[in-house]
């Protein structure tokens, strides 16, 4: 079996479940239907068309940089009475990174991989305010899901490693037939007439990952400064 690695990273990133009108919120992490439907529109599918084999894939997440909730106000007008206003709020996700893993078929894989470097559609975090920024997929390993999202380098920012400690612990949020909570995120259909999601089952796996952090300040060491050092070679 094969997984494909994909870094999901930008200024804002908004991972919706559960949202209504006046309310846009935000999960934690991407949610499946969210990077399904940004695969489907690199692809250059339309939202009538099937996404069975897309969302049949194995899906997880590692958080390897926890992003910060955003709330921004909106309001917006009634379309056909004038002086009727709305006022709604957007949750958003601020500077996380994500490494999202499909494990599957490599041919399948390997379409998606290419169709994400050159894409059909305009490609989106979650809503079209959130675009990606730098490099999208990674590549695809020979291994399994979990493996895979395990051995993968931390991708964190500089800035955010260095304030962290000099060993870090990551999250992971897995596809499971095991144990777990179920999320209704699974799309069926993107039609704009219909949207239809399934539930999946999700194991969390809190700190199952370690990685030495080489970028920490707390890895400096302090020496003691001695003012006559170069006399005493004198």
């Amino acid at each position: 079996m094969s997984t494909l690695l994909l870094r999901l990273a930008g200024p804002l990133q908004a991972w919706g479940t559960s949202s209504k009108f006046s309310t846009r919120s935000t999960g934690k992490e991407p949610t499946k239907s969210g990077v399904i439907g940004m695969i489907a529109a690199a692809l250059g599918r339309k939202r009538d068309e099937p996404i069975d084999d897309l969302a049949s894939l194995r899906y997880g997440v590692r958080i390897d940089q926890e992003g910060t909730v955003l709330r921004d106000y909106h309001t917006a007008k009634h379309p056909t009475i004038e002086k009727r206003k709305f006022i709604t709020e957007r949750m958003y996700l601020a500077d996380a990174i994500f490494l999202v893993g499909l494990e599957g078929d490599k041919d399948t894989l390997s379409a998606i991989d290419a169709a994400l470097k050159s894409p059909v559609y305009p490609l989106f975090l979650g809503r079209r305010s959130c675009p990606p920024s730098g490099r999208l997929s990674l590549g695809i390993r020979d291994s399994d899901l979990m493996t895979a999202l395990a051995e993968e380098e931390w991708l964190a920012s500089d800035w955010y490693a260095r304030r962290e400690s000099a060993e870090v612990s990551l999250d992971i949020f897995i596809d499971s037939d095991n144990e777990g909570y179920y999320q209704k995120d699974v799309p069926v259909s993107f039609s704009q007439e219909r949207r239809l999601y399934s539930h999946r089952k999700i194991s969390v796996h809190p700190f199952c990952v370690q990685k030495t952090n080489d970028r920490s300040r707390q890895r400096k060491v302090v020496t003691e400064h001695d003012p006559f050092s170069q006399m005493k070679g004198a």
